[in-house]
């Protein structure tokens, strides 16, 4: 009886809708296509906005393959939101197909249209040029090449601020998956594929940085028995899904859990460290230093809050368009 009491309370405090509250402004940056829970994790921005919650500004790809834009693109419009800026890194890492973009925008007789998609280091300044003073979430899954480039920027058409003095006067935090604060010294993939970005964005970045690490995303399993039950058929989401491996399988929830502390923060879904300082090893394994001034804290995950993180991020990731 306290299993189904539990279970009622925690769908209406899902599926309630949400307060009269403004939408929190969202960049989502990915590297969508070379893992699958980009695509559960862009499905969960999507609930959010429909509950009210979120404004997504722009989607941009650290991914350097065009069908990931397209990808994006396709899923943005499958939700409604096809008006969405999406942009896309040049000379990026890891150029190839992957497992699921191409093949699921094949599907739906989608290519991709150079023409429209923008450079995403130049969508971020034109992004945040027009947004208020500190109202900005970014929320980066992926690598931090476009974020990085974002910080080396100069002035440019959209402002006449440098790209470190628009972060600082239009963002209010950052949130990553990276790292891996388990086992300092195993390379987390985000971190080790563009070491250097890595190492200037933990280093630079002039907000506080969340850091969801490979440890949490991996205690916290997405079901495959959701995506076989509570995807409408032809959702690009479920669709990638069951291409990127052989089903039935359950995958962690690495950018997912990114996107959950973003916008709920203050739900105890998580436990946060102490301030410190994050930083990368010419190997790319992180270190977390300690420090009253740092701006740096990465997630931590007891056994009962994977239980209710899962079960947010199943009804999140598959709420109806």
């Amino acid at each position: 009886m306290i299993k189904i009491l539990f279970a009622l309370v925690l769908t209406v405090a899902i599926a309630a809708p949400a307060a009269a509250t403004p939408p929190l402004h969202v960049i989502f940056d990915t590297d969508m296509g070379n893992d699958v829970d980009d695509a559960l994790a862009l499905a969960m921005l999507h609930a959010f906005a429909s509950r009210g919650e979120v404004e997504l500004l722009a989607v941009t790809v650290s991914k350097d393959n065009p069908w990931a834009a397209a990808y994006v693109r396709l899923v943005n419009e499958y939700y409604g939101r096809g008006t969405i800026p999406v942009g896309i890194v040049h000379d990026g890492k890891t150029p190839e197909d992957g497992l699921y973009v191409r093949q699921v925008c094949e599907l739906h007789g989608r290519r991709p249209n150079k023409a429209i998609v923008p450079d995403a280091a130049g969508l971020l300044r034109k992004t945040l040029a027009g947004e208020k003073d500190g109202s900005v979430t970014l929320i980066q899954a992926g690598f931090s090449t476009n974020l990085a480039r974002l910080i080396e920027s100069g002035p440019d058409r959209y402002s006449n601020l440098t790209g470190m003095e628009l972060v600082k006067r239009k963002v209010r935090l950052l949130t990553v998956m990276a790292g891996n604060f388990a086992d300092s010294r195993r390379p987390e993939y985000n971190v080790m594929t563009d070491r250097p970005a890595a190492s200037k964005l933990f280093a630079a970045w002039p907000t506080d940085i969340f850091v969801s690490g490979y440890e949490v995303g991996s205690a916290i399993l997405f079901p495959a028995s959701s995506i076989e039950n509570d995807f409408a058929k032809g959702n690009p989401v479920a669709e990638a899904y069951r291409l990127y491996d052989k089903m039935p399988y359950d995958r962690p929830s690495w950018d997912l859990t990114t996107v959950l502390y973003d916008l709920r923060p203050d739900r105890g879904y998580f436990d946060v460290s102490p301030p410190g300082d994050v930083v990368v090893s010419p190997d790319g394994s992180t270190h977390f230093q300690p420090g009253a001034q740092g701006k740096r804290y990465f997630l931590r995950v007891n056994p009962v809050q994977v239980a209710r993180i899962r079960e947010a991020c199943v009804w999140l990731a598959s709420q109806p368009k």
